[in-house]
């Protein structure tokens, strides 16, 4: 690909302070990521994945290091700076879905666009539309203990792409999914890539969701290791 970076980390660092105890999560991190690329990270428990992916959303701030969002460096900008281009340009998708349990599907789906300043009738109808794009058109007014895991699955990647982010930051989505569903929601991620052009890093320990990636990249202790072949 020729296109300009959507996001890009240069010698990222992270360490934790606690105390006596001093970690180190993130060391010397380099990564850029092409519009529309899809990358799968591999690596086991504690090895830093998650951390980065914090980093990369501006979620937390690195001890050391740069990273750029849409040319932007986040360590630039306040707080509410940050909200504000998270919201414009990225969607976070995780294991567990973090739905809101007392909203419907629907509303669930709508809140990052009414957060953004979107009416309610906007919001509720593009809410509704993408429902419909992940295929649950006859689920938008349940909340999410009526739906199956798959179901909340679908529910929280149409809420991480109804702002029509241009990243996507997804930490094991499907890690506590059923081998049949989890293989479903894998689908579909890479059929909305294809479709809307949108960059996916997907955080995983399984080797099957990385099958059909870009790039498949290696984190071990902390470090970015060569590009693993699949």
């Amino acid at each position: 690909m020729n296109k300009a970076p959507i996001i890009e980390c240069v010698d990222l660092y992270k360490r934790f302070e606690q105390g006596p105890i001093s970690v180190e999560a993130l060391s010397n991190i380099n990564l850029k990521v092409e519009t529309g690329e899809r990358i799968a990270i591999l690596g086991k428990s504690g090895s830093g994945k998650t951390t980065l992916l914090h980093m990369l959303g501006g979620l937390d701030s690195p001890t050391k290091g740069v990273v750029k969002l849409n040319g932007q460096d986040f360590s630039k900008l306040n707080r509410a700076q940050r909200g504000r281009l998270r919201n414009r340009h990225i969607g976070f998708v995780y294991q567990f879905h973090h739905l809101l349990m007392e909203f419907t599907a629907l509303e669930n789906v709508a809140m990052p666009l009414l957060i953004g300043g979107s009416s309610r009738k906007k919001a509720r109808q593009a809410a509704s539309e993408m429902l419909d794009r992940v295929g649950l058109q006859l689920r938008k007014p349940h909340k999410p203990a009526e739906l199956s895991g798959g179901e909340r699955q679908r529910v929280a990647i149409a809420r991480a792409l109804i702002t029509n982010p241009k990243l996507v930051l997804a930490d094991e989505p499907t890690g506590n999914l059923d081998s049949t569903t989890a293989a479903s929601v894998q689908t579909l991620m890479e059929e909305l890539n294809d479709q809307l052009g949108m960059s996916f890093i997907i955080v995983t320990h399984d080797t099957k969701v990385a099958l059909n990636a870009d790039r498949v990249l290696q984190m071990s202790d902390g470090k970015l290791l060569e590009e693993k072949k699949m």
